[in-house]
Parts: C-alpha cells; structure tokens; sequence
C-alpha cells in the first residue's frame, strides 16, 4: 500500500498544500546516500533534474528537499568535513 499523498500536509506560501511526510522521506532517502551525493544531488535538483528518490514529488515539495537539506549541510560549510 503505498502513500496517501494527502496525509501530513502543511500549508505553504500562497496557499498550496506540501505534504511534509514525503518531503522528509525524500531527505533522508538522500542522506542515506552520504555528503559527497547530497552535494551532488543538491546541485541536480536546483539544475530542475528529477532524481528517482523525489519521484512523485511536486515542484514545491522537491524545493522544500532542497531548502532542508542545505539546511542539514550547513554544518559542513561546503565540503564533507564538519566543522
């Protein structure tokens, strides 16, 4: 059974609905990944490229990935170094 898309939604700018359960899905499916990759895909989602772990996502929810997973990697100021 796959995932009501219409569960855990938050109100958002103007009004649209993201659904911030599958916003946070698709972040720790990244991080999953490790630091070199979520630079990686950072880059590829603000470029507009679709990646397999935001399928399904719309353009707001894919930029909510984005604003919170520079927001994760803030910590590493670029590189995969914390400092």
């Amino acid at each position: 059974m796959g995932i009501c898309r219409y569960t855990y939604v938050s109100n958002s700018l103007g009004g649209a609905v993201l659904n911030q359960r599958l916003v946070e899905q698709c972040v720790e499916r990244l991080c999953q990944k490790g630091c070199r990759s979520v630079w990686s895909d950072i880059d590829a989602l603000e470029a507009g490229k679709r990646l397999p772990e935001a399928a399904g996502l719309s353009a707001m929810e894919v930029g909510e990935v984005v604003t919170e997973l520079k927001a994760i990697m803030a910590v590493y100021e670029g590189s995969c170094v914390a400092n």
